[in-house]
Order: structure tokens, then sequence, then C-alpha cells
């Protein structure tokens, strides 16, 4: 039985991974798609040999984190020594993946050679590393991009991609998010504050959110705030980042539906990542923040090669909304930011247009349907 093995490493990787493997199963009921993820590609229809896409499970640092990544790769290379595998699908997460892909190019199908392999996600050379492309290319049989930019630029350079749409702007609008939108507090003014999926996430960034919170605040008596965890054990770690002081008059917090969340505010406070995606969908103004040290500031500035770090930014080629990433400075420009688009409509429309037109470029992909249809040209071979 042909064999497709699926490896995701973070809650993110697993929400990737899912559709490829409901569509693998759909199209293909004869292929058997194994994988080491979370219960997204469980659900999916994958047939899960280890968890490892779950909040904690690679946000260790430094030797623990090394260690643990070492304990998954001689799991699953044991794993592979008795089940060949045809195509592995390694997705996202490259400084773990990329070990295991190098060994599943060289050794997945046992004497028969090394698997084909098939990156969903493509790794971002394009903003930090470009001289690692060598890499890519000795690895990676194909890389599934998800921004449209950049299939051109892999392939430029002598690795074959294809843009294959990203899960969040591929999808319709959820058209129940303003009904149940209508259950969250109303006021004159709505902020929604984002703080990431992950717990090390909430951690560094939601006290920095209350202050500015606390901040924009002032003078808005008609302003109502609410955080939007990402689950229901990240909304102790959200009150927790008020030990600095009392919780903001104002503020409420609710969890696991952020399309409701989006769909109810005027503009957002969020983080970096996805999420950013997930509010361009619905084509809502954000001041996009990642707070941390002054260091790793510097660092950023040195290593990343882009001017935009957020993504809607990113695939516009400009800056169509205000991002601080990373951040180490005081809350000022951010609230600035923030009390703009709460005070001026005429912001908010402009922005809400880039974002429209940023949103346009992904339609008519199916990520699930495209991906799989690439990893089955494979198995065909």
């Amino acid at each position: 039985m042909p064999t497709v093995l699926v490896t995701a490493f973070e809650p993110s990787g697993d929400a990737h991974a899912a559709p490829l493997v409901r569509a693998l199963r759909g199209r293909a009921p004869d292929v058997r798609v194994v994988g080491w993820g979370g219960p997204r590609m469980r659900e999916a229809g994958c047939e899960l040999v280890g968890e490892t896409a779950r909040d904690g499970a690679m946000t260790l640092v430094g030797l623990k984190k090394i260690l643990e990544v070492r304990r998954i790769v001689h799991e699953i290379r044991a794993w592979v020594a008795s089940n060949p595998v045809d195509v592995h699908v390694p997705v996202d997460s490259p400084a773990a993946n990329w070990h295991i892909a190098w060994w599943m190019k060289e050794r997945g199908r046992g004497p028969a050679g090394g698997s084909r392999v098939v990156n969903l996600v493509a790794p971002q050379l394009w903003a930090w590393a470009p001289w690692r492309i060598r890499k890519w290319r000795r690895t990676s049989d194909a890389i599934l991009c998800l921004l449209p930019f950049e299939e051109a630029w892999f392939r430029a350079r002598g690795v074959r991609a294809q843009f294959v749409g990203h899960p969040v702007l591929s999808r319709p609008i959820d058209s129940g998010a303003a009904a149940r939108a209508a259950r969250f507090p109303q006021g004159t003014q709505r902020l929604l504050l984002l703080p990431g999926s992950r717990s090390s996430e909430v951690r560094a960034n939601m006290p920095h959110m209350l202050d500015a919170f606390r901040a924009v605040s002032r003078g808005r008596p008609g302003l109502v705030g609410l955080v939007m965890a990402a689950n229901e054990p990240l909304v102790p770690l959200v009150r927790a980042g008020a030990r600095r002081g009392r919780w903001p008059v104002g503020l409420h917090v609710a969890h696991g539906d952020p399309d409701a969340a989006i769909a109810w505010c005027d503009c957002a406070l969020n983080v970096s990542g996805t999420v950013s995606l997930d509010l361009a969908h619905q084509r809502k103004p954000m001041v996009a923040v990642y707070w941390t040290g002054f260091t790793k500031v510097v660092g950023g500035s040195v290593l990343l090669t882009m001017p935009n770090r957020l993504l809607p930014n990113i695939v516009a080629g400009r800056r169509i909304v205000p991002e601080f990433v990373p951040w180490a400075g005081s809350n000022g420009p951010v609230v600035r930011a923030l009390a703009r688009y709460l005070d001026e409509p005429r912001a908010r429309e402009r922005t809400a247009r880039d974002l429209d037109a940023v949103a346009r470029l992904f339609e008519g992909h199916d990520p699930g349907r495209e991906a799989a249809g690439v990893v089955l040209g494979f198995l065909d071979r």
C-alpha cells in the first residue's frame, strides 16, 4: 500500500496539514496517510502515530527543545525502518522537520531508496536566509507555497514550487460569525485583543496589550474591549497578564471563536502571525505588535532582509497596516496607531480596501485539493 507520512510540530502545522490529509483520504482511499501531529490531522483521517502539535510540545527552549526534537526524530526513524514511506510531507517547523526530511530523502523507502519529500508551507528564506536555498534543493522534491509570491521566488532559484493558496484566505467567510458576535459586549467603539495561540506568546504580550488598552481607553467612555483566547486553557494566562495592575475596566475575555470576535470588532491589536490573515479575511484593520527584548529587536534588524514582517504587508508589498514586529519600545506608537483606527472611519475604510486587494490574491485556490494533487503526482510516478 502506498504510504504518505506527514510530520507537523505546531498547532498551526496541524491546521495546515488537515486539509491535505482530508483531500488525500477522499481522492485516494487506498493510500495510507500516517503522521506525527495533532487533533486536526486525526479528525481529517490521518493515522496518528505520535502527538507533537500541541501547545507546549515544541515551545521548550535550549537543551530541552533539542532533546525533544532528537527523541521524535529517532522515533520516526524507528517507525520508518519497518514501514517504508513513498512521500514525506514535512509541514512548516523547518528546524525540526529538516532533519527528518534529510533522512527520509536518503532512506525513507529502505532498500528501494529514499522517499520523495514535498514540503507544505515554504520556509521563509526570502525573509532571513536566502543563502540556505542550497539545503532545500538537496532535500525537497517540491515546495507547496501558501503565499502568492513564493512560487516565483523558489522557482527562480531552482526549486520546484507551487502556490496552493492559504487555508485561512481560501475558505468562505463564516456566515454565522456576525450572529454569534451579538453575544459579545456592545459599545460605540470595539477593540479586539489577540495575544496569540501559544502560551509563550500570551505570557510575553498580554501585559503590554493590557497597558495599551488602558491607555487607549482614556477619553473614550464608549470603548469596549474583548480578549479572544485561542482556547480555554489559555484563559488563565490571559488573566495573569494583569499582574502589574488591576484588570482594565471594559475589557472582557472569551475563547475559541476568533471569527465571531473579528466580525464584532472595529479594529484589532494582535500579535504577528497567521491571525493577521484571519483579520484580513474579514477586511478588519489591525495594529500588529510582538513585544520582545531589545537584543532580539537588534538581531532581527540584522537578520531579517524584508522591510515588513507582517503577512498582509508582505503580500501587499507595502505597509498597509501598522506593524511593530519585533518591538521593545514604549506603548506610545502602538496606542497612537490604534487611536487613529478607532477615531477615523476613513482610515478604517482605506485599510479595508487594501486588505480586500490582498485577500483577492488567494481566491480560487483550494489548498488541500491542490496540495494533494502534487503529492499524488509523486505517487503515480
